[in-house]
């Protein structure tokens, strides 16, 4: 048998691959990657016989998962083979979207106007007992809608997918493992909502132990976060929390689980029935954006220390809750690069990646903040102005790293691990953001 990069990587990372099966709750992002990928999690039915299995129709059976790449240009989303990067589906939409994995590694949810619209991958595993079976089909934009006044953010945790409405503050909490039923069906299964106090530019986290974190805000501030039990009583808040931005959750190596948001300051961390800051230590230090494995104890943020900078940064933090700590580091070494949040992942070990403006990306060990391996990958470019402008992004998916280069529509599937680009592909447009499902 003859083992495809992508079947090498997942042989040779078996056991991070475990462990992301079994914690992750979602989509790709396969050990928990707060944004980027999607790991599965499927239930087992032994007394499935295969004869009565349902599959979607024109579903075509595999010898293996197959993951895949979603994409958006200006113009449309495009749906890519993550091994070959042949396109399997270019779907014309209009207006500036974003992505989020929806949790089952098969959906995707699509910002657009009038809400969250669910795009099926076209890709999905069914579980029989000690084995599985794997499908594909053509990847569809389908009927399926969230609808959000104003579409945020959408963050999958515990297997529970939560969206967030900017302009009602409406959240709406559904079972990430019922898309397919979902889809089908043609309605959502709701298993909580919640409207915050007043509008504003937030986000949730669900759990499966009921709990809720939403941010504290509204149309001209955001101030802070809170968590609340099962029936919406508040088990811990904080209001010391300026401009509250970036989300994550995740279960550290002693199996604690912990909520965090970024802050102008610093960091609030929820642990159990309390609330705790890290504080940045300067008047203003922005984390915007945060990304933790679970499994894994310290969590990557970005950093801006201008209130007037833009989206172009210099360093990074390595946040051990735990510990109350947070690392700056140069990720750079002193070298005269940049990066955007859309630059920032984590790997199936919990190395945080940093793709940088001179076109290469750095792998640097979340413990120590050493960088381990610069891999050049693109050619030099400049952060944008506006943060909706097409610029290099990178995701993690089935241990590689997909990174985009928009100047010359061109795909690039780089192994972090063993330090070389390995497939670059052009795709034929300016690709924006970038997310992947497992199949």
């Amino acid at each position: 048998m003859t083992l495809t990069p992508l079947g090498k990587r997942a042989a040779t990372i078996a056991g991070a691959s475990a462990l992301v099966l079994a914690l992750a709750a979602c989509s790709a992002e396969e050990a928990e990657v707060t944004a980027s990928s999607d790991a599965l999690e499927v239930d087992s039915h032994d007394d499935h016989d295969h004869e009565a299995e349902e599959t979607s129709a024109a579903s075509t059976e595999m010898a293996a998962q197959t993951p895949r790449i979603v994409v958006t240009y200006d113009g449309g989303i495009l749906v890519l083979d993550a091994n070959t990067l042949e396109t399997e589906a270019d779907i014309a939409l209009d207006g500036f979207t974003r992505l989020n994995v929806a949790g089952d590694g098969r959906h995707v949810g699509v910002s657009t106007t009038g809400g969250f619209q669910i795009l099926d991958a076209g890709t999905w595993s069914q579980a029989h007992g000690d084995h599985a079976h794997y499908f594909t089909t053509t990847p569809t934009l389908t009927d399926l809608w969230v609808e959000a006044e104003t579409p945020g953010h959408l963050v999958v945790h515990d297997g529970l997918a939560a969206f967030f409405d900017d302009g009602t503050g409406q959240i709406t909490v559904v079972e990430a493992d019922e898309w397919e039923h979902m889809v089908e069906e043609g309605h959502l299964d709701i298993v909580r909502e919640h409207t915050t106090e007043s509008a504003h530019h937030g986000v949730a986290v669900a759990s499966d132990g009921g709990e809720l974190m939403i941010t504290i805000g509204d149309e001209d501030s955001r101030d802070g976060a809170m968590l609340l039990d099962g029936d919406d009583a508040v088990i811990s808040s904080s209001e010391q929390c300026p401009g509250v931005h970036g989300e994550t959750a995740f279960e550290t190596s002693d199996g604690d689980e912990l909520f965090m948001v970024g802050c102008e300051d610093g960091v609030l961390v929820f642990h159990g029935d309390h609330v705790h800051k890290i504080d940045a230590g300067v008047d203003f230090a922005r984390t915007g954006n945060l990304h933790s494995v679970d499994g894994d104890d310290i969590v990557l943020g970005d950093r801006r220390t201008d209130p007037d900078g833009g989206i172009n940064l210099t360093e990074i933090t390595l946040i051990d809750p735990e510990a109350e700590t947070i690392q700056v580091v140069d990720p750079f070494s002193g070298d005269e690069a940049e990066y955007t949040w859309r630059g920032l992942a984590r790997g199936v070990d919990g190395e945080s990646l940093v793709l940088g403006t001179d076109g290469a990306l750095r792998v640097i060990d979340s413990a120590t903040g050493d960088v381990l391996r610069s891999i050049d990958v693109i050619d030099a470019w400049e952060a944008p102005e506006e943060w909706q402008t097409a610029h290099p992004a990178l995701t993690v998916l089935a241990g590689m790293a997909y990174v985009t280069e928009p100047a010359t529509g061109t795909l690039h599937i780089v192994d972090y691990v063993g330090g070389e680009v390995w497939k670059s592909v052009e795709v034929g447009v300016a690709t924006n953001e970038i997310v992947g499902v497992t199949g």
